[in-house]
């Protein structure tokens, strides 16, 4: 008997080794039912399936896998299989990421149906893979079914094989898998629901498909592009025309084919010499060419319109993108050379032979397609409900949102968005409401055409479904229920029409270089606004702008006040680019592409860098009135009436100087101390402050609103800004009038002619003393007129009034006490923010960097097509964080302190804030407090100099 088991078990071994070595997805379907029916394993029960699987089949091989797949199963989200216990589901399509998200539906216990119209994988091209991709696939047990997987350095596979891995990663799972199913359209459930009738269900070809009676409550579609659901409106991305080129040859696996070496990815921009080099020789112009060694060996390829027009690649030219690329316009004989010889030179002529590989039409695979277009959907679900049954629809992979193929992001983002709708089925398996769950997943959704490598969560072990496990700094609330209450339908469904321009609120911006004007449209723009200036004649988007005099006549023709353009020399093209660019960014917030000096040291700018750069100033200034002839610039300030854009205010009034006997009460106003009573020798008094305005003939008595305005505008200054860019101003200087004590105001304006003209305050650290004639003939009384006060008097009233100053300033030092105990340190800080300049941090590099510059984090090189910039500097996008917390940061989402030269997150830019306004608000109160001390001593010795001792 116990022979009879252990041939049973080397049986059951051997049958799923048949079925782990497949190598297609006929064989892999044969040899999977091969092996249930000798283990009499039932795949409709799907609860049940992989543990009994498991049990049967205990070879040392198998027991890896399980060990993988136990460990990725022991997940809290999944619930032990149990967190959707009742769910049906239908996956529409088997490519990579359908099948992705039927084995994380599995794994939550779900009824997972895949329908796949056919039942080859034949696409050779090879897709390149994130590292997180690379660890969820080892994950799942990849190196068992595919022994080269990713080994070493190699990051990158063939649709096919990760096609053929996840089929078998699914069917062990428990997923139910049919080909040969064509998906038609969704069937809504009956009217007549008295017996709880059927639900909703799918109509597909053939019709008499069992699949067709499947009962379904959540339907994924994973097409393709062309997507077959019905409900998802879809936007449409141009671009600058892009013409792809793909060609895989026959690997044969030979010594001399594995020492070639593969090319991950060159841009002209990086290798000008390789790509010149290979126009001089063949003729073949290209952007940009990877070539990755897997079953084929497998070469993509941007190559360029007129290139392809002169090798008779491409035979006419239109200017229609699909009449250009169409079958009857492609001399096919030309294509297969034109790819054989970029992949020849690529390699440096290292492959034996250059054999295409055939496709599955028996035809050589290679193939030329347009990007220039890329789409993306509106909106990632939807919930439709008829008659009593609700159905959850959602979007995977490139029917959600179309991948840039030089970016690798294809696979990466197709697998978040996979995890992320496996996230949005659990809650509504568990009774979410409907809104909150649409919600959340656009919430997701708005993030997934910002992932790169870089800005996503590093920790890959922690890996879920859970979203906060991969995206850092996660807001899943950033959409409210309200705003997707359009995509709960109960009604009939109305056809969505294509998009083809963005509209206002944008749910997904591609991380592809796009513009909203044409060129066209663009170049005639800019020809009518620099249209009679000096040297400046705009012909076109690239040579026209080298010497940046066509730039800075851009910006004058609407700012005329921020450029003399009649001192710029056309020979110094460096300067004047840069000018431009600082301007630019500075009062518009327009990022600069490049530096001045590239400007000026290339033969000229990229098109498409261009393109983008006068996009910003089209859709900032459109619609602004042209210059009337022979006036070249229109009014400084037209532009900003016309876009309602806020010019930076100065809330400081310009007045007269100020009597320092009223600024003192006015420095008590400043801080709320608005009712101070002063008492004096001959009774009490209240001084109460006017709130009328300064007027040239009422200037020494209104003096304490001008001060107070002063004073308040500054700290409203201070507290409205959002980012540390304007230092504060200075305090006017304060200039000395003749100080009396309090009781004698009243004959001071009894006798406004005894007042002479004010004069300058003395320096405060040397103070002179002064004869009392000279204070009497400065300020004194004139011939006639009756004496101010006897000296015993007026002695008692300066005590008095010293007195009460001496009280204020305690008050106010127990003040800033309160405010900053650590008062010391705004001294500091006061003197190291005055010590930046004003005005952009860049630096300027040399031109023999290239087409590069250095990272403002790192100091190392980045590349002109890597590089982000903000705030006028440039850094590598993995380099952006926040100075406190170091959490990856976006564009648009930063705040940048100019002072100290540094980026933070949101959360700890508000926190620096606060901690700055209160130093900055200290330093205002002791530099208070330390000029009304030491002028009050001043006036009392200026004024009695006698009884400086008293």
């Amino acid at each position: 008997m116990g022979e009879t088991e252990d041939e049973k078990s080397s049986q059951a071994g051997q049958l799923f080794e048949n079925f782990v070595q497949a190598s297609t997805c006929k064989g892999t379907l044969q040899a999977f039912n091969i092996l249930c029916r000798q283990l009499e394993l039932d795949p409709s029960d799907h609860r049940n399936f992989y543990s009994r699987l498991k049990a049967k089949v205990t070879s040392w091989k198998a027991k890896g896998l399980w060990s993988k797949l136990d460990k990725r199963a022991v997940h809290k989200e999944y619930k032990k299989g149990k967190a959707c216990i009742g769910t049906k589901c239908l996956i529409i399509g088997g490519g990579p990421c359908g099948l992705r998200t039927a084995i994380e539906l599995a794994l939550l216990g779900a009824k997972a149906v895949v329908i796949e119209k056919r039942d080859t994988f034949s696409r050779n091209n090879v897709l390149h893979l994130w590292p997180y991709t690379i660890h969820d696939l080892r994950g799942l047990g990849a190196k068992k079914f595919y022994g080269k997987f990713c080994a070493g350095s190699i990051d990158h596979i063939s649709i096919r094989q990760l096609q053929l891995m996840l089929l078998k990663i699914a069917l062990i799972v428990g997923v139910e898998i049919h080909v040969n199913v064509e998906f038609i359209k969704l069937l809504e459930p009956p009217e007549d629901q008295e017996n709880e009738g059927p639900g909703w269900r799918a109509e597909v070809r053939p019709a008499d498909h069992p699949v067709a009676d499947f009962d379904f409550e959540v339907i994924v579609g994973a097409d393709g592009r062309r997507n077959t659901l019905e409900g998802f409106r879809r936007k449409e991305f141009r671009g600058k025309l892009a013409i792809a080129i793909t060609a895989n040859f026959i690997n044969r696996n030979t010594t001399a084919e594995a020492k070639v070496e593969e090319i991950s990815g060159v841009a002209f921009i990086f290798n000008q010499k390789f790509f010149l080099e290979l126009k001089e020789e063949t003729g073949v112009d290209l952007e940009n060419i990877v070539y990755y060694k897997d079953n084929t060996h497998y070469f993509v390829m941007t190559a360029k319109k007129q290139s392809l027009l002169d090798k008779g690649v491409i035979v006419n030219d239109y200017i229609d993108t699909e009449m250009l690329l169409s079958g009857e316009n492609v001399n096919q004989e030309a294509l297969l050379s034109y790819a054989r010889e970029a992949a020849d030179f690529g390699t440096n002529y290292q492959l034996p032979s250059l054999d295409y590989a055939m496709n599955h039409y028996g035809q050589p695979d290679v193939a030329m397609f347009d990007f220039t277009c890329m789409y993306a959907s509106e909106n990632a679900a939807l919930v439709r409900e008829r008659f009593g049954h609700r159905l959850l629809v959602a979007l995977v992979g490139d029917s959600l949102l179309e991948p840039f193929w030089p970016m690798g992001t294809g696979c990466a983002r197709g697998f978040l968005a996979a995890f992320d709708t496996a996230w949005m089925v659990k809650a509504w398996a568990q009774g979410r409401a409907p809104l909150e769950i649409l919600a959340e997943r656009e919430s997701l959704y708005r993030l997934l055409p910002q992932t790169t490598p870089e800005n996503i969560t590093k920790n890959f072990e922690q890996y879920t479904i859970d979203p906060g496990t991969r995206y850092p700094n996660l807001n899943s609330s950033c959409v409210r229920p309200h705003q997707v209450r359009h995509l709960y339908i109960t009604g009939e469904l109305q056809p969505c029409t294509l998009e083809r321009s963005a509209s206002v609120s944008r749910p997904v911006n591609l991380a592809r270089r796009e513009s909203e004007v044409r060129p066209s449209r663009l170049l005639t723009w800019c020809q009518k606004h620099t249209e009679g200036y000096r040297n400046v004649d705009v012909c076109d988007l690239t040579s026209s702008w080298k010497s940046g005099l066509a730039l800075c006549a851009l910006i004058h023709s609407f700012r005329a006040d921020l450029i003399d353009f009649d001192s710029l020399i056309e020979e110094d093209c460096a300067k004047n680019n840069q000018l431009a660019f600082n301007i630019a960014e500075r009062e518009f917030g327009i990022s600069p592409i490049t530096t001045g000096t590239e400007m000026a040291a290339n033969q000229g700018p990229d098109k498409l860098s261009m393109v983008m750069y006068l996009s910003k100033f089209y859709e900032m200034f459109r619609g602004a009135p042209l210059p009337a002839a022979g006036e070249p610039s229109a009014p400084a300030n037209s532009i900003y009436n016309l876009k309602n854009l806020s010019l930076p205010r100065k809330r400081i009034p310009k007045v007269s100087p100020i009597n320092f006997s009223l600024a003192l009460f006015n420095v008590a106003e400043a801080f709320s101390l608005r009712n101070l009573v002063q008492d004096s020798s001959s009774g009490n008094r209240r001084i109460v402050l006017t709130e009328k305005r300064a007027t040239d003939q009422e200037k020494n008595e209104n003096k304490v609103k001008f001060m107070a305005t002063q004073l308040l505008a500054k700290f409203e200054e201070n507290a409205a800004s959002c980012s540390l860019r304007r230092q504060p101003s200075p305090l006017p200087p304060i200039k000395h009038a003749l100080c009396l004590p309090l009781q004698s105001v009243a004959r001071v304006k009894c006798a406004p002619e005894c007042a002479g003209p004010p004069s300058p305050l003395p320096s405060l650290r040397h103070i002179p003393r002064k004869p009392r004639q000279a204070d009497q003939s400065d300020g004194g009384p004139q011939a006639g007129s009756a004496p101010c006060a006897d000296y015993p008097d007026s002695l008692a009233s300066y005590r008095s009034t010293v007195l009460a100053v001496s009280g204020m300033l305690q008050r106010l030092q127990r003040l800033e006490d309160q405010i900053n105990p650590r008062a010391s340190d705004a001294g500091f800080f006061s003197s190291f923010s005055r010590s930046f300049p004003q005005g952009s941090l860049r630096r300027e590099f040399p031109s023999s960097l290239g087409g590069s510059d250095t990272c403002h984090f790192c100091r190392r090189r980045v590349y002109v097509m890597e590089r982000l910039s903000a705030e006028g500097l440039f850094f590598h996008r993995e380099c952006l964080r926040c100075a406190t917390c170091s959490c990856t940061l976006r564009l648009g989402s930063h705040a940048f302190d100019c002072a100290q030269g540094k980026f933070y997150c949101k959360v700890h830019f508000a926190q620096q804030k606060a901690l700055t306004k209160q130093r900055r608000w200290t330093v205002e109160i002791r530099k208070v407090t330390e000029d009304a001390c030491a002028q009050s001593v001043q006036i009392f010795n200026t004024t009695f100099p006698g009884v400086s001792n008293v």
